[in-house]
């Protein structure tokens, strides 16, 4: 807690007990009286003081979050301090750009590489990173498999490295330097629709909270509720299969990022999304328009700065 909070808090309470005596005076309170009064509201003071802490978390430098403009796909890196992750890899063409852009940032290892879902243009250049000369410590990818070559290779080069996967659950936890991360569902395995396997994860920062979707949809986003955020990386590219009116209205998000390539061919993102951000008041970046989108974070504040104009 900050000394600024503290000293408000306690000077509040003196105020608090200046009342007090003064009720005591005109009512003839006796001192057993004002004893379980002032008690009272110094157990309450202290459950405010438990409430304010609990809901801090340390922070230590700032975290980076970069969402890479890999057209019409989603690759999105995340730094602090001596720690990375990296959340899907574009397209198989995307793969040798996307390592490059980790070098560029002077990382060395992943701590944590996340493979949303088996789909091309999100785990296409996944093959790329993990063949490359980076040091990856742990893989996340949901337990589900497709007989195409693009996952295939994924596989291939997870086995050439010695590494395994790991499936995780709803309610899974892991850190990436300062930043707690929480696995929000479970993949709901369907061959027929890989996108409700997505793996979809909410980082806190501080006071501040970043919530990724992958291509999860709104069958997904209907398994539970959901905290109010400052950002979202809107889910499926912006398209009307996901971001539903209950999601949207329980997230809330201050900025919105759509990870969508220029002209695609999908119509994406919909106007029937942007609408729906719009009308919640959200702060909307697109990597079609803005390319490579940049956000930082010292725990209690954002910055956006975008490679576009």
């Amino acid at each position: 807690m900050s000394r600024r909070k503290k000293s408000t808090q306690k000077f509040i309470g003196s105020i608090i007990g200046i009342i007090v005596l003064m009720i005591a005076g005109i009512f003839g309170l006796n001192n057993e009286n004002i004893n379980s009064i002032l008690e009272t509201e110094n157990n309450a003071n202290t459950t405010a003081e438990q409430e304010i802490t609990a809901n801090s978390m340390p922070v230590d430098g700032n975290l980076n979050i970069y969402f890479i403009d890999v057209g019409q796909a989603d690759s999105i890196l995340i730094t602090n301090n001596d720690a990375s992750m990296l959340i899907d890899a574009g397209n198989n063409e995307d793969g040798e750009d996307v390592v490059n852009f980790i070098k560029d940032k002077g990382i060395t290892k992943l701590d944590y590489v996340v493979g949303t879902h088996p789909h091309e243009d999100h785990i296409g250049g996944l093959d790329d990173v993990i063949n490359s000369d980076l040091e990856i410590t742990n893989i996340y990818m949901p337990k589900i498999e497709t007989t195409t070559k693009t996952f295939e290779d994924v596989i291939d080069a997870i086995e050439n490295k010695g590494l395994s996967i790991t499936s995780p659950k709803k309610g899974d936890t892991f850190t990436v330097g300062n930043a707690t991360l929480e696995v929000m569902t479970d993949s709901i395995l369907d061959e027929d629709n890989l996108n409700l396997s997505s793996i979809t994860l909410l980082m806190q920062y501080g006071n501040n909270k970043f919530l990724f979707m992958g291509d999860a949809e709104a069958e997904n986003e209907e398994t539970r509720d959901w905290p109010k955020v400052d950002l979202l990386k809107v889910g499926h590219h912006g398209s009307n299969t996901s971001s539903s009116d209950k999601f949207l209205n329980e997230t809330k998000p201050t900025y919105s990022i759509i990870m969508a390539g220029k002209g695609n061919s999908y119509g994406l993102p919909t106007e029937e999304t942007l609408n729906k951000l719009q009308n919640i008041g959200s702060i909307i970046y697109r990597t079609d328009l803005n390319g490579t989108i940049t956000v930082t974070s010292d725990g209690e504040n954002i910055e956006i700065s975008t490679s576009k104009n």
